[in-house]
């Protein structure tokens, strides 16, 4: 039969003789090929993708560790001038506090001496020891009262 023309092969002769069954075969290998290929680039994909995310995490942490230990330096460096500044007033003002408790106590001695002179060469008509009591009583109360402001400051 292979000798008639007019005889058709059926197809699964067709397909041995002429080798028709090669094609299909690498088709599928192809296929299969093209299919691990293309896993293979999305794997490689989302690997970059994940490297990616992760490194800008660990990049944002940095970036965030070295703003928290630049704004902790800068808060260290304000508060101490801040106290620089606080103790130099405090000095200043106790300074102030202690030249007016210097100068009153002066004030309290003089009046002192002049009391006892006065006291001394009092007459019998005239009696002035009230009035310097008075003014030595004030003296001695402003005197108090400055040292009970220098102590709040301390």
């Amino acid at each position: 039969m292979r000798n008639d023309p007019y005889h058709t092969a059926s197809g699964a002769e067709f397909l041995t003789a002429t080798g028709a069954e090669m094609p299909a075969r690498a088709s599928r290998k192809k296929a299969s090929a093209s299919r691990a290929a293309a896993l293979l680039f999305v794997f490689v994909w989302l690997l970059l993708i994940a490297g990616g995310a992760a490194g800008a995490a660990w990049y944002a942490d940095e970036l965030r560790a070295r703003m928290t230990a630049d704004i902790e330096r800068q808060t260290a460096e304000r508060i101490a001038a801040m106290q620089r500044e606080v103790e130099t007033r405090m000095a200043e003002l106790e300074a102030s506090f202690r030249a007016d408790i210097d100068a009153v106590e002066a004030k309290v001695n003089e009046l002192n001496e002049l009391l006892t002179f006065t006291r001394d060469n009092a007459t019998g008509e005239k009696d002035d020891r009230n009035l310097l009591y008075t003014q030595l009583h004030e003296v001695k109360e402003k005197l108090e009262q400055l040292e009970k402001q220098l102590d709040v400051l301390k």
